[in-house]
C-alpha cells in the first residue's frame, strides 16, 4: 500500500514540478503514438472500405489477416520490423533502428490490422443500399463514398481510439527496435519497465499514472469530439 501511495506522489510531483526528462518522455510518447495512430488510419481506412464495400480475389483472405493482426503479440511485430532495419537487413541502410522513426514503423504495423477489422466491420453494419441511393441523387462514386464514410464517422472515431489505446499502451515493440534510449527513444512503457527492473517501483508506478492521464485526456478529446457529432434521441 505504501509503495502505491509512494506512486501516486511521485506521479503529482512529477507532473506538478515541470520535471524536464518527465515532460520530454511524455511528448516522444505522444509524438510516437499520434504519428503511428494516424499512419495506422492512413493504411487501414481504405483496405478496411474496400474489403467492406469490393469484391475482389484475396477479400477474405485480407479480413482473416486482419482479424488475426488484431491479436499478434507486438513482441513478434517488434522481431520483424528489427529484422527489416537491422544494418545488415533489407532496409539496414536507413538507418532507423534505435531511432524514433522505427517505433513509428512498428506501432503503426500492430495498429494497421486493428483498423482494417474495424472499419470493415463499421461499414459492413451500413444499409448496403446506401451507395446505390446516393448515386440515384446524382452523387458520384467518389461523393458516395465520402458520404458513407461520414455517416459511419462515429463508428470511425472508435477506430481511432482503438489504434491509439493500441499503440500507446504498446512496450515490445517499442523497446526492441527503439533501445530504450535516455533523451531519444525512451517513452513511458519502456521508462516504466526500466524503473520497475531497478527496484524503484513508486517511479514506475507514477509513470503508469502519467501514461493513463496521457491516455485519457486523448481520448477523452476524441470521445468529446464523437459525441458532438452523435445524434440526439
Amino acid at each position: 500500500m505504501d509503495v502505491l501511495l509512494d506512486g501516486f506522489a511521485e506521479a503529482l510531483r512529477l507532473l506538478l514540478t515541470g520535471d524536464e526528462d518527465t515532460w520530454t518522455i511524455t511528448a516522444l510518447t505522444l509524438q510516437v503514438s499520434l504519428t503511428a495512430s494516424l499512419l495506422a488510419l492512413l493504411i487501414g481506412i481504405p483496405f478496411g472500405t474496400a474489403a467492406a464495400l469490393v469484391r475482389f480475389p484475396g477479400r477474405r483472405v485480407l479480413l482473416a489477416v486482419a482479424n488475426t493482426g488484431m491479436g499478434l503479440p507486438p513482441v513478434v511485430v517488434g522481431l520483424f520490423v528489427t529484422v527489416l532495419l537491422w544494418r545488415s537487413g533489407p532496409l539496414g541502410g536507413l538507418g532507423l533502428l534505435y531511432t524514433p522513426a522505427a517505433m513509428v514503423i512498428a506501432q503503426a504495423a500492430i495498429a494497421t490490422p486493428i483498423v482494417i477489422a474495424l472499419t470493415a466491420a463499421a461499414l459492413q453494419q451500413i444499409d448496403p443500399e446506401f451507395l446505390v441511393q446516393m448515386q440515384a441523387l446524382g452523387a458520384t462514386r467518389a461523393r458516395a463514398l465520402l458520404a458513407l464514410l461520414d455517416e459511419a464517422r462515429l463508428p470511425l472515431l472508435a477506430v481511432g481510439m482503438a489504434a491509439f489505446g493500441a499503440v500507446v499502451s504498446e512496450v515490445g515493440a517499442a523497446q526492441m527496435v527503439g533501445g530504450n534510449l535516455a533523451g531519444e527513444t525512451r517513452v513511458l512503457t519502456t521508462a516504466a519497465v526500466l524503473a520497475t527492473s531497478r527496484g524503484q517501483f513508486a517511479l514506475a508506478i507514477a509513470f503508469g499514472l502519467v501514461l493513463l492521464t496521457l491516455a485519457f485526456a486523448v481520448n477523452l478529446s476524441i470521445t468529446l469530439a464523437q459525441q458532438q457529432r452523435a445524434p440526439v434521441r
